[in-house]
């Protein structure tokens, strides 16, 4: 059998779960993650390449492809979307090496709101209506548009470009609107992000996610799963890169996946394919579905993050070799077959996130948790032997369980055993789905 050295690039939760799915692959040679954190480090050898201690990406870039030429690396697995937006897969392909992940162009599906609406409504792909803000005064027209009596409420304020997961803006009147446009003034990665603007009509239903692993013309679906971006139970308070997560998401189910395949998925392959840039890798599509079906909320051209978490550990079939098939234009020789089971994963956080935090907090209790718990890394770092927080989002417990329920539950013993100051999570995840299979009054229980 043969046997491949694989790259993973990403230092976060999504990251430590693709290491952990790639490490237990019989195809599996030697396993380098680029930086990596504490917790990719027991799977594989982190090694110190980060984008942050390069002038520009292109330097990152011949650094990354010096380390695949050096340790024969077959495939690099790109976790975050920044580097995929930058051109990382179209940098290495060209010199010859394989990539798990799509081009600068077609990542532009995430890397742009504006471009991802555009080839939604040129092909027919349902979203919501949208209103475009370009040009030198971008933030001062819509703030003149907002200002309009004729403008509907709610809206959504999205800044065109990748923003962290913090730049879409949920407006119920025109006070709440205009707070949001100065809070993109006042903070440097918004209004960078926000150089462009989409306004988008409100969608009214329940969100949920679907994510499919694509070689440009064969796609093959993972679970459904639905994340939490407010800070607060409820979905209260500010958005964040996410909260916490479960899956499968009970608003999807079979005949809704038919749907989505028939009036979104396919779609979106075939108009990438016709404007010249096949879509390969992961396609994450995140839903509204409404009362007249599924419309597309976003994008995004990678695992999503704390998606990822409870996706990965239901794959029966093994990553790698999907990931090597879809890199190679042969998906049609893979099937994807998922465990029979319900997973939560819920994320401990720093106080104060996704605004202000204290890093350098001492974790403990990871010990204590059970044999077949998951608890995977985002924001840790290791220091005298002692682990130490390193971030806003800090750590993902995942459990599984037969349903929901227990899932739920299990997940949330777990995370009391885990201790580190002024640690934050909300005490909600799985709610909603927890209500398509009892009364309210219990899933309220939850919340």
């Amino acid at each position: 059998m043969s046997r491949y050295n694989v790259l993973i690039l990403g230092s976060g939760g999504r990251e430590h779960t693709l290491a952990w799915s790639v490490s237990r692959s019989p195809l599996l040679g030697k396993l380098f993650i680029a930086p990596g954190n504490p917790g990719t480090g027991t799977l594989g050898e982190n090694v110190p390449l980060s984008p942050g201690d390069f002038p520009d990406p292109q330097a990152w870039f011949e650094a990354l492809a010096d380390l695949i030429r050096r340790e024969e690396i077959a495939l690099t697995v790109v976790g975050p979307e920044q580097p995929l937006v930058d051109g990382v897969a179209d940098y290495l392909e060209e010199r010859g090496h394989k990539v798990f992940g799509p081009s600068k162009t077609a990542a532009g599906l995430e890397g742009s709101k504006i471009f991802a609406k555009r080839i939604m409504h040129k092909y027919g792909i349902p979203t919501a209506g949208s209103v475009e803000f370009d040009g030198p005064s971008v933030l001062d027209d819509l703030g003149q548009w907002l200002s309009n009596e004729n403008s509907d409420w709610p809206c959504v304020i999205k800044a065109d470009g990748l923003a962290a997961g913090k730049g879409v803006f949920i407006c119920t009147n025109r006070d709440e609107a205009i707070e949001h446009l100065q809070r993109i003034r006042s903070d440097k990665t918004l209004s960078d992000a926000a150089s462009r603007v989409v306004v988008e009509e409100f969608m009214t239903g329940e969100e949920a996610s679907v994510f499919a692993i694509t070689d440009g013309k064969n796609a093959r679906l993972l679970l459904s799963a639905q994340d939490h971006k407010r800070i607060g139970d409820g979905d209260t308070g500010l958005n964040t890169g996410g909260m916490g997560a479960y899956a499968p998401a009970p608003v999807v189910n079979a005949e809704m996946l038919r749907i989505v395949e028939e009036t979104i998925l396919y779609p979106t392959l075939r108009a990438m394919e016709e404007e010249g840039h096949p879509y390969r890798g992961v396609l994450y599509m995140g839903l509204m579905i409404t009362k007249d079906g599924p419309r597309v909320v976003e994008y995004n051209c990678r695992f999503g993050d704390p998606e990822c978490q409870v996706l990965l550990p239901a794959l029966k079939t093994d990553l790698l070799e999907v990931m090597l098939a879809t890199a190679g234009s042969r998906l049609d020789e893979v099937e994807i077959i998922c465990h029979d089971h319900h997973y939560c994963g819920v994320v401990m956080a720093s106080g104060g996130y996704p605004e202000h935090y204290e890093k350098g907090k001492k974790i403990e209790g990871l010990d204590r948790v059970s044999d077949d718990t998951l608890v995977f890394h985002s924001g840790t770092r290791l220091a005298d032997g002692d682990l130490l927080t390193n971030g806003g989002r800090v750590l993902t417990v995942v459990c599984r369980g037969d349903d929901l329920r227990s899932a739920i539950d299990a997940c949330y013993r777990e995370v009391e055993k885990i201790t580190f100051d002024n640690a934050c999570y909300r005490s909600d995840i799985g709610a909603k789905g927890l209500k398509y299979g009892l009364n309210d009054e219990s899933a309220d229980d939850l919340a």
